[in-house]
């Protein structure tokens, strides 16, 4: 029986995948690489310790790996503040506590991204736990993340609802069934081939059905 619902926050709650994407083209090409921005954005739910060696190979990682992340850092911040929340995250975050369910927020993001994204979505009120950068070894398609969201959670029964491959990927390394919602610009198709178990075209949508994926 679910007891609790783990939310992806970069992508799913908050509208941050088009930045991040732009962000590593950018710095990318600081060190000669230039990337189609399509494929980074095929990558983007991993985390910048999965991606560089994924989307420019692994003699980027290995000559400028940590230089890259550093980068990425330095271009994304300055698009923090365009970042929104997208419209119907806090009400289903809501509807989450109104059933008593536990509910946690997981991203391997850097605490003070987290902390913006947790006040675009009510987070520090409405969540039981979170998670960021620092509880993580490996970020998704590894299962590190989720598994931290669950030891949050003390969770017995847990789903898991994201909008990237990575997220159903990593999930069911564990047996936590995923939930899909396109906000991250991820196609039904990927997402179901994926693993996930459903996939919803919004937030909205994803409330409205909260008894089934919650049962």
């Amino acid at each position: 029986m679910t007891d609790t619902i783990i939310f992806d926050v970069d992508g799913t709650l908050v509208d941050s995948n088009y930045q991040s994407a732009l962000a590593w083209y950018r710095a990318l090409r600081r060190y000669g690489f230039t990337v189609p921005v399509w494929q980074i954005h095929r990558a983007i739910g991993m985390g910048g310790d999965q991606l560089v060696g994924h989307v420019a190979g692994q003699r980027a990682e290995d000559r400028h790996g940590d230089d890259l992340r550093a980068a990425w850092r330095a271009e994304f911040d300055p698009m923090l503040p365009e970042i929104a929340a997208f419209a119907d995250a806090v009400p289903l975050l809501t509807a989450v506590k109104d059933r008593g369910l536990t509910l946690v927020l997981a991203s391997s993001g850097a605490p003070a991204h987290v902390e913006a994204y947790l006040d675009l979505i009510d987070g520090h009120r409405l969540a039981d736990g979170w998670t960021t950068a620092k509880d993580v070894q490996a970020t998704k398609p590894a299962p590190d993340l989720v598994q931290a969201a669950l030891d949050k959670a003390h969770a017995t029964g847990a789903v898991m609802i994201g909008d990237s491959t990575w997220d159903a990927k990593a999930a069911l390394k564990l047996g936590v069934p995923t939930f899909a919602v396109r906000t991250g610009g991820f196609s039904a198709e990927e997402l179901s081939d994926a693993g996930a178990a459903a996939v919803y075209d919004s937030l909205a949508a994803v409330q409205a059905d909260l008894d089934r994926i919650a049962a």
